[in-house]
């Protein structure tokens, strides 16, 4: 299996150099030449648990690496760190499947992915000879930074340095990344929005300067976040697995096709579910659900990225996002693999703000479905069906629910559907509660966790008890401007 960078000038590789590396030179993400299938019949891989589903999908993409390796690699990652011994859950409330992937280390999706990159990387370096420290540089809107500082902690021969938008995270967020142990984490908090950050990290990967001061100081930086795809390729997993689960519980019929929402920001998330149909699971619409910066809706309803508006801070910070990031592993699949095509329209929006994809493009999408949730929408469907069921989902997956019954109102669409839970209601305490009329306004972050377990009847998760207790490590703060300089003074190189 190949990689190939979306903008195409650099050589075709083997997925460990695309991992160690993480974003191509040419400033592109790297992408599979070709998509592979599920060749085996799903009668005989329902009855697999969640290991072996996650080992059955890498090994497609990852065949570079033996097999030893990559069971240990999956082994190591999808253990005990885990609340459920099957890894996810799914639960059937009212006319949908919630698909919750929050019972990992940092209770939020981000776990499914971030537990095992470190063990990949780690691993494609040691098949690589490499011997250069690598230097894991990632931008965060609020869940990707505590993962990725927890699977990276006191790894050998990785530094992890997360940058996040000091006011555009919650309490919980901010304070689980800020506490965080291990003598090679670092944690910066910037003066602008998601949007700055990832732009500045981008910009850093690509500046050339930069990247010889490494090289001399016998460093390389590499990506946690989803356009390393070494951290794509393990969220296909769990399409592919509760697309089975489903099936061995006689939920659904072999080869019935199923519908997937997905609360979408990075556009990660929803592009493993777009993978997983690609290798043969039936999945019929992709529903991209956003919140009030509803660029993504707006871009497949018209085919125009237009990223020139107002930024939102919403009750849902991990979506409040106006330039996704892995739309472009997308445009080059709609393009006919067209680098040339892909090149363009990242040039028109670096420099004007915005591009216009082409009519051929827009109908290659015609599997996407996209609609957007207001604040109050995503607070009304999480006291809905608090009511009815006494089911609370956070507000991310309040947005996907929210989309997913308007969908079904306008198209009177009953295809069984996987409503993507993707972080714990523990971690937007406050957001939930007063979405169920609570009053909250005296009470901290931490007091509302024990009001949550209360009324969810659910223990609050291991990885948040104690989080208000724990000592500040990290209080680093800087502007947009002064990325780099910060990497140069952490890492102790020479300006």
């Amino acid at each position: 299996m190949l990689y190939k960078s979306t903008r195409g000038k650099e050589k075709k590789i083997y997925s460990s150099d695309a991992i160690v590396k993480g974003l191509a030179e040419d400033g592109g993400l790297y992408v599979p030449v070709e998509i592979p299938v599920i060749d085996q019949p799903f009668n005989e891989l329902k009855d697999k648990n969640y290991l072996e589903i996650a080992y059955e999908v890498m090994s497609k993409f990852f065949d570079d690496f033996d097999k030893n390796s990559l069971l240990e690699c999956v082994e190591s990652a999808y253990d005990h760190k885990f609340d459920k011994k099957e890894i996810v859950d799914i639960k059937e409330i009212n006319d949908a499947y919630f698909l919750e992937l929050y019972h990992g280390p940092t209770i939020a999706f981000k776990d499914m992915a971030l537990s095992i990159l470190p063990h990949l990387l780690k691993t494609a370096c040691k098949k690589l000879n490499f011997n250069k420290e690598v230097v894991i540089l990632t931008a965060t809107s609020g869940d990707t930074g505590k993962a990725a500082l927890e699977g990276f902690a006191d790894v050998e021969g990785t530094k992890i340095i997360v940058f996040y938008p000091k006011d555009g995270v919650s309490d919980i967020q901010e304070r689980q990344m800020t506490t965080q142990e291990g003598k090679n984490t670092f944690v910066v908090s910037i003066d602008g929005n998601f949007d700055d950050a990832q732009r500045g990290v981008k910009e850093i990967f690509s500046d050339e300067n930069m990247n010889k001061i490494l090289e001399e100081n016998n460093y390389v930086f590499s990506s946690a976040n989803s356009i390393n795809i070494g951290r794509l390729v393990p969220q296909i997993v769990y399409y592919v697995y509760s697309y089975l689960q489903l099936l061995k519980n006689e939920e659904i019929k072999d080869g019935e096709k199923i519908n997937v929402v997905v609360p979408t920001g990075n556009f990660g998330n929803i592009l493993a579910a777009y993978y997983a149909k690609q290798m043969g699971i039936p999945i019929d619409q992709l529903i991209c659900a956003s919140n009030e910066n509803n660029v993504l809706c707006d871009f497949f309803n018209t085919g125009v990225y237009d990223r020139k508006r107002d930024f939102k801070v919403t009750n849902s910070p991990s979506m409040d996002i106006l330039v996704s990031s892995n739309l472009e592993r997308l445009l080059y699949e709609i393009s006919g693999k067209n680098e040339n095509a892909v090149n363009e329209l990242m040039e028109k929006l670096s420099t004007e703000g915005e591009y216009r994809i082409t009519d051929e493009m827009k109908n290659n999408m015609k599997d996407f479905h996209a609609d957007f949730a207001t604040e109050k929408e995503t607070q009304e469907v999480i006291n809905k069906v608090y009511k009815e069921s006494e089911y609370l989902m956070d507000t991310h997956t309040a947005v996907a629910y929210s989309v997913y019954k308007k969908y079904k109102e306008e198209t009177k669409d009953n295809t069984k559907t996987i409503i993507v839970s993707t972080a714990s209601p523990f971690k937007f305490t406050r957001s939930v509660i007063e979405s169920i009329g609570k009053k909250c306004e005296s009470m901290d972050d931490f007091e509302l966790m024990k009001e949550l377990s209360i009324m969810s009847k659910v223990d609050i998760p291991n990885a948040v008890t104690d989080l208000d207790k724990r000592e500040i490590l990290h209080n680093n703060v800087c502007s947009k401007d002064e990325m780099k300089d910060v990497i140069k003074e952490l890492l102790g190189v020479r300006k």
